[in-house]
C-alpha cells in the first residue's frame, strides 16, 4: 500500500507473502500482507495476486477476537488501528472467506516495552521483596536482567531470587535492610528488535512502622482521658458552695424556731 502524496510520512512498511492453496485446481494464490504508520494511526492490508476461487467475506483476527468482518468480494481487504504500533504490536491475521478459506498475517513487531507492576513497593524489614516487570509488546523478550545502583544483580549473591519466563520477570529480595535495599531497580528486557526498561522504586520500613497505628490509637485514647480528667478537677470546686448552702439551711430554721419560743414565753407572763 501506498503511503500517499509528499506529506504523507510512513513511520515503517512490512511485507510478508503467504501461499494457500486454491483447490483443486492446484493454483496457489499469494497474499501480499503488510501495514504502514501515519498520523497517529497503523494501516493494515492484505492483498490476493493471482487466480483465486470467489471471494464471500472478510474478517481481521487477533488473538483469537474478531476485529472487523464484511461480506465484500474483493481480493484485498484492510485495517486500521487507532493509536501507535508501539500499542497495539502482535500479529493480525486477515481472513478470505472462500473454497478453500485463505489467511494471510500482518506482524506488527516492535522492541521490549516494559512496565513495571507496580512503580513503586513497600517492604518491612527483614520480611522478602518482591518486585515484577512485564512486557505487553511482540515479539517476546528473549532476555531479562535486573540492575541497581549500576550493577546486574543475580542469583549467586545468594539475597536475590530472579524468576523470568516470556514476557514476565520477577526478582525476590530476602531479608530486606533499610539501609542496603531502600532504593530504584531497574528491569532490563532484549528482543531481536531491540531492548527496553522500567524503573521500581522500593522503600524499605522499620518493623516499628507496623505499630504506628496502634500507638496512634493509643495517644488519642491517653489525650481523651486526660481532657476528661482536668474537666472533672476543674468541675468539683465550683460545687461546694452548693453544699455549704444546703448545710445552713437548717441553721437559719434552728434560729427562727428559737425566737418563737422567746415569743410564746413573754406571751404567757
Amino acid at each position: 500500500m501506498a503511503a500517499g502524496a509528499a506529506g504523507t510520512r510512513a513511520a515503517l512498511a512490512l511485507l510478508v507473502v503467504c501461499s494457500m492453496a486454491a483447490g483443486a485446481a492446484g493454483t496457489s494464490p499469494e497474499i501480499a500482507a503488510g501495514y504502514f504508520e501515519d498520523a497517529g494511526k497503523v494501516f493494515l492490508s492484505c492483498n490476493i495476486s493471482g487466480s483465486h476461487p470467489t471471494i464471500t467475506g472478510h474478517k481481521w483476527i487477533h488473538k483469537e477476537k474478531i476485529l472487523d468482518e464484511d461480506s465484500s468480494p474483493d481480493a484485498s481487504t484492510s485495517y486500521t488501528i487507532e493509536g501507535k504500533r508501539e500499542d497495539h504490536s502482535g500479529i493480525y491475521e486477515c481472513v478470505f472467506e472462500a473454497n478453500p478459506q485463505m489467511k494471510g498475517e500482518v506482524n506488527i513487531s516492535v522492541p521490549p516495552q516494559v512496565t513495571a507492576y507496580k512503580k513503586s513497593e513497600h517492604g518491612n524489614e527483614g520480611d522478602t521483596g518482591v518486585l515484577t516487570c512485564k512486557n505487553p509488546s511482540f515479539p517476546a523478550v528473549t532476555t531479562w536482567s535486573w540492575h541497581k545502583s549500576g550493577q546486574r544483580l543475580d542469583n549467586a549473591s545468594g539475597r536475590y531470587i530472579i524468576k523470568s519466563s516470556g514476557n514476565k520477570t520477577e526478582l525476590r529480595i530476602l531479608k530486606l535492610d533499610i539501609e542496603q535495599d531502600t532504593g530504584d531497580y531497574f528491569c532490563n528486557a532484549t528482543n531481536s528488535l531491540g531492548s527496553g526498561d522500567a524503573t521500581v522504586s522500593l522503600r524499605v520500613r522499620s518493623r516499628l512502622a507496623a505499630l504506628w497505628p496502634f500507638l496512634g490509637i493509643v495517644a488519642e485514647v491517653l489525650v481523651l482521658v486526660t481532657i476528661i480528667f482536668i474537666y472533672e478537677k476543674r468541675r468539683k470546686p465550683d460545687e461546694v458552695p452548693d453544699d455549704d448552702d444546703g448545710g445552713s439551711a437548717p441553721l437559719k430554721s434552728n434560729a427562727t424556731n428559737h425566737k418563737d419560743k422567746n415569743v410564746r414565753q413573754r406571751n404567757a407572763n
